[in-house]
């Protein structure tokens, strides 16, 4: 971000002593790839110094540098350029190499160099005799450090730089231990010592320090033991003595050399009286490629600044396991520590395994790291939290409570006091953590997801197969351990390409056992959660994992489980506070993509009986069809279907009036349309293709008529299969209308009339009398007008024979059009209000639009324009109320050609675009193509001659590829001749 005027840039800093970083103030900077990362680190440790060419790609690639190693050297450098925005001039081209240096001429705000500052500064104090200051300054170098240095990085440079500085370190720490010594400081000195030794067995001075430690704390056996230890490790491994400094020691210890009794005082500038307080550094190592989160990143580091001189800060963090809860944490608690500069503790309360942490048993690892002697600490809870918030009193501490199980595990470790902050992470949702800021963390973005998987897999591979990288991130649901888990494994595998990958983890049932890796797997860290569940919460995770829609409302899930919605409801929000379940919006839940895998494979382990896994598919399907039978008889009452349907056997929800039951139709598509092509197999088949057929407003408004269709082509697939003839008649006539809608007229007729011979042979009479009705249509729209007047009588004699009032309407109003196409329209308009008549007597409010559509088109020929705009503006009021988006823009079509008729070009220019925009991607072509027409006669008429010829031009183009007959009022009017 640029400064405004008079505003001051905020300085750069750089680390090197962890990941490899640059800041702007609390804003991270992006440092790239490894390798441009590589570049930056050996630049930033040359102290300013020009590094040629040769010596940065030495540095980067060693005796094996890439053919373009120059040109990549070129390229990382142009990109920190890029990186450091204003402060770009920091990176110095000169002498054929580069070098970074401060523009304003100071010294680089570097870790290193900060920790080399203090270092020498303690030197200066120890030589002066101020021993406490000089461990200060040796404690506040060492705090410089954020894990491995130069984490993540590669190449020759990287590994003797991260050698030589972990080698200074150990030496640092090894100066302020023996001040601590010196200091008396005996006591608290021993765990550390115990365990660099154990971590550094050879290391002598280390030995020699623990035994003076362990001397002056009264335990000579254990020295002299740590002495003989030492004498037997290095004979078998090196060969040789221990140097003459230990074995001296050695000897003092056993005289009891009083020179080596414990210091009476200090001897330092601090008062005698005051006690030594340590300042605890327990955070764990963040990770070098930390990727996104940027803006959780700045909301927790918020709230853990506003803890320095306010009441503590409390930020909870929850999630699902592997959707980096930890990772971001200890991240932003790095981050911060310059706001707790009395140390930070840390702690994996195990809450998610089956033994989570006593608050006891942390309390009193937190008293030692405090510097409370052991014999100090009590036994009981709450004294042991009393005596912790006393010790924090006064102190600025962050405290990083890791993987907690609930809120009541965590209440007795919070510091309670102004200065200090907690910072908690868990996969249960802490609403009952009074005062906590609570954050719920998903899944990254998918931008996010894909610079994670391209800073472990690399950016060659990665740009080399983008798509199929998109593909990996995707099968990893945008989880994050799932893709360092995918990406580490690619990492590992150089002949793999990410292709292969992405075709394993495509296979959903074995996609868990394919993201493993290691100690990491993605199935292990859904156990740990699963594992936790009352035996009522386990069934319902996994029933609820069997339905295959996006997600499900409360009561879908109620009659998946059997209950009632109360109980129901009850049960999934506890599963919601586990973070194994997602509440999408009030009301409707959902699981994430690879926890649904992972419920159902439960689901098939442990669901016992295993029928009970069929019986509660069989209830979802039940509820559907029986909440889509309550809707359709509210939009075409007294419909022959609802009569010839399957029963459903579970009672399904009632709606208080249509526009409820719409808004549960178009909100449920996507989930009934996926509930029926579960339910493809012999128990469940006819009913999914009659949920179909009754939810078919929702492909006839155009909406989700692709889907709808593809539903049905797999529903008929397995109708034939099963040699079901009632259903795969049933499912040919669903295909009918909507292959009308596109078009696409020859495969329309073909499953008219495999529906009429299949529900004949079925005794099925909804197939064999609604087969001719489609017919009918089909036969009008090409023109065929005898053999539609036909099929439309057959239907109609086959309506009436079954007492369908609403069919019989349809068949009357279909039967207008072909009158109408034929001239005779005193008989179309005559069919058509003998249609609206049906329509009134069956009480179909929303499809008497359709009747009135019927009715105004042949009005409109009839000269009787203001009729036929009343009739066409009804019809208009039903489509739009009924969310019939196709009928709403045929109707601005015939409004437009209402307008045109009646000499009113610029209306009906209005209208037509209104049909245009309404038709937009519904039905194909062919409704574009008219609606096309009638604008370029609009405009045409108001004087827009070109833009006329070009909307006639693209409908000559349309009905081509549609393999339409040509216009050939349209081809005569973009001729030269009619042109001109």
């Amino acid at each position: 971000m640029d400064d405004g005027p008079g505003q001051r840039r905020e300085r750069l800093r750089f680390t090197v002593l962890g990941p490899v970083r640059a800041w702007r103030g609390e804003r991270e900077l992006a440092a790239g790839s490894p390798q441009q990362r590589a570049l930056l680190s050996a630049l930033l440790l040359r102290g300013g110094r020009t590094a040629t060419a040769a010596e940065l790609v030495d540095a980067l690639w060693g005796d094996a540098p890439p053919h373009a190693a120059l040109a990549a050297l070129r390229t990382y450098a142009s990109r920190i350029r890029k990186a450091l925005g204003d402060d770009a001039d920091m990176l110095v081209s000169e002498s054929g190499g580069y070098a970074i240096r401060s523009a304003d001429g100071r010294p680089l705000d570097l870790d290193i160099d900060r920790a080399e500052q203090y270092a020498v500064e303690a030197e200066k104090a120890k030589a002066a005799g101020d021993r406490c200051r000089a461990r200060d300054l040796l404690e506040a170098a060492l705090a410089q450090w954020d894990g491995e240095p130069l984490a993540g990085l590669g190449g020759p440079y990287a590994d003797n730089q991260r050698t030589r500085i972990d080698e200074w370190r150990r030496s640092l720490t090894e100066g302020r231990l023996e001040l601590e010594l010196e200091l008396g400081c005996h006591t608290e000195a021993v765990s550390e010592l115990t365990s660099l030794t154990a971590a550094h067995p050879l290391r002598e001075r280390l030995r020699e320090l623990l035994m003076l430690a362990l001397y002056r704390s009264g335990r000579q056996a254990e020295a002299l033991a740590v002495y003989a230890d030492t004498r037997k490790l290095l004979a078998d491994e090196l060969g040789v003595d221990p140097r003459a400094s230990l074995s001296e020691l050695q000897q003092r210890i056993l005289r009891a050399d009083p020179d080596l009794d414990p210091p009476t005082a200090p001897a330092s500038s601090r008062n005698p009286a005051e006690p030594v307080i340590p300042r605890p550094q327990q955070l764990p190592a963040t990770v070098s490629d930390f990727t996104g989160r940027a803006a959780f990143v700045a909301e927790l580091s918020e709230q853990l600044a506003t803890a320095e001189g306010h009441v503590m800060a409390v930020s909870a963090l929850t999630g699902i396991g592997g959707v980096g809860k930890t990772t971001l944490a200890v991240h932003v608690a790095h981050a911060a520590n310059r706001h707790f500069p009395d140390g930070q503790l840390y702690v994996d309360l195990q809450g998610a395994g089956h033994s989570p942490s006593e608050p006891d048993t942390v309390l009193g690892a937190f008293l030692r790291a405090l510097g409370v002697p052991e014999a100090s600490i009590p036994d009981g809870l709450d004294e042991r939290a009393a005596l912790y918030r006393s010790s924090l009193a006064g102190r600025r501490v962050l405290t990083l409570l890791d993987n907690a199980r609930d809120a009541a595990q965590i209440r007795p470790l919070l510091p309670g006091t102004e200065g200090c902050a907690a910072l908690i992470t868990s996969r249960a949702r802490m609403i009952d953590l009074a005062g906590a800021h609570l954050i719920d963390l998903d899944v990254m973005s998918p931008e996010e997801a894909f610079t994670l998987f391209t800073r472990i897999v690399g950016e060659e591979r990665v740009n080399a197969e983008r798509e199929a990288s998109m593909d990996v991130v995707g099968a990893c649901g945008f989880l994050p351990l799932a893709i360092r888990i995918a990406a580490s494994r690619l990492a590992a595998r150089r002949t793999w390409t990410v292709s292969f990958l992405a075709r394993k983890l495509a296979d959903e049932r074995r996609r868990l056992d394919e993201l493993r890796a290691g100690d990491l797997a993605v199935k292990a860290t859904f156990e740990l959660g699963y594992g936790q569940l009352e035996p009522q919460q386990a069934r319902a995770f996994r029933l609820l994992g069997l339905a295959d829609g996006p997600d499900l409302s409360l009561a879908a899930a109620a009659a998946l489980l059997d209950m009632d919605t109360d109980a129901a409801e009850s049960l999934l929000e506890s599963l919601v506070d586990t973070s194994l379940l997602e509440s999408a919006a009030p009301g409707r839940y959902r699981f994430h993509d690879l926890v649904r895998l992972y419920a159902r494979s439960c689901a098939e382990r442990d669901e016992q009986p295993p029928e009970e896994r069929d019986a509660a598919l069989s209830r979802l399907l039940d509820f559907y069809l029986a909440s889509a039978a309550q809707m359709y008889m509210m939009e075409r009452p007294g419909d022959s279907l609802l009569d010839q349907m399957e029963t459903p056997h579970y009672p399904g929800l009632v709606f208080a009036n249509r526009s409820e039951a719409l808004t549960w139709l178009f909100g449920e598509t996507r989930c009934l349309i996926a509930c029926a092509l579960q339910n493809t197999g012999p128990t469940g088949l006819r009913r999914a293709v009659d949920l179909l057929l009754l939810t078919r407003d929702m492909a006839e408004s155009g909406a989700n008529n692709r889907q709808y269709e593809q539903a049905n082509l797999t529903l008929l697939a397995a109708a034939l299969e099963a040699d079901d003839q009632h259903a795969a008649g049933r499912a040919h006539w669903a295909l009918s209308p909507i292959c009308t809608q596109f078009g696409r007229l020859s495969d329309a007729d073909e499953h008219a009339k495999l529906a009429t011979l299949l529900g004949l042979a079925a005794g099925d009479p909804f197939s064999s009398s609604n087969g001719p009705n489609d017919r009918g249509i089909i036969a009008g729209i090409r023109h065929h007008h005898d053999e539609a007047e036909a099929y439309l009588n057959q239907a109609l004699v086959a309506f009436r024979d079954n007492r369908s009032k609403q069919s019989e309407a349809s068949a009357l109003c279909n039967l207008s059009r072909v009158h109408l196409d034929t001239g005779r329209i005193d008989s179309a308009i005559h069919l058509a209000e003998q249609g609206i008549a049906c329509y009134r007597e069956a009480g179909a409010s929303r499809r008497l639009g359709n009747g009135m559509y019927a009715l105004g088109m042949a009005l409109t020929l009839a000269g009787r324009l203001d009729e036929a705009t009343d009739q066409l503006a009804a019809a208009l009021a039903i489509f739009q109320d009924s969310r019939q988006r196709f009928w709403e823009g045929m109707t601005y079509l015939r409004m437009a050609e209402v307008d045109l008729a009646a000499g009113r070009p610029t209306s009906a220019a209005n209208y037509a675009e209104q049909a245009l925009t309404a038709l937009r991607g519904i039905g194909g072509g062919r409704w574009r193509a008219d609606a096309l027409t009638t604008l370029g006669h609009a405009l045409s008429q108001i004087g827009h001659t070109g833009r006329a010829k070009v909307c006639w031009q693209e409908v000559m183009s349309l009905r081509e590829q549609l393999g339409l007959p040509a216009d050939t009022g349209v081809h005569h009017l973009i001729s030269p001749a009619a042109v001109a």
